[in-house]
């Protein structure tokens, strides 16, 4: 089996969180967050290294939020609603409660500063809409080859998830 990983963030770093992981052709995306000190286009990810074209529901079977940080989170409001991505997207019901007041808080705080705005509190709203959340041991099946299920990992609650096709990560 075959593991390969595309770091778009956070690899030699904290901040800007995004590894898309390719395992036996399931691509899944874990996390989607910013880097708090850009101002400019270093703060998200480079996502045409997923797909030039920018067919990203090709391009990903789903992104896995880990949990509500910014460094985590703080770019999925972009992909989603500017960058237009449509997959699934998961993350645990706490996550999915304290994400959008985050994002919230930073969209306030790009305005206070009079920094470029990357995303409405429509664009979050819109955004949290499309969030699957998921209990803790709950398995979920995204397709018929690939299941994954949250674990309580300890960080913020974070809950750390499984993929199990055919990959044993315990």
């Amino acid at each position: 089996m075959a593991i390969e990983t595309l770091v778009l963030g956070a690899g030699q770093e904290v901040g800007k969180s995004c590894v898309v992981v390719n395992i036996n052709g399931k691509r899944i995306m874990f996390d989607c967050g910013m880097h708090m000190g850009y101002t400019d286009h270093r703060r998200f990810p480079d996502f045409s290294l997923i797909s030039p074209s920018g067919n990203f529901n090709d391009a990903l079977s789903c992104i896995i939020i880990t949990h509500f940080h910014l460094d985590h989170v703080g770019a999925l409001v972009y992909f989603t609603e500017v960058c237009g991505y449509r997959g699934p997207v998961y993350m645990t019901y706490p996550t999915k409660a304290l994400s959008p007041l985050m994002l919230e808080d930073f969209r306030k705080m790009v305005d206070r500063r009079g920094e470029e705005e990357q995303f409405t509190s429509e664009h979050i709203a819109e955004c949290m809409k499309k969030v699957i959340a998921v209990d803790l041991k709950q398995t979920v099946q995204v397709d018929e080859d690939l299941q994954i299920r949250a674990y309580y990992a300890g960080h913020v609650r974070l809950m750390r998830f499984i993929s199990e096709s055919e990959l044993c990560l315990q």
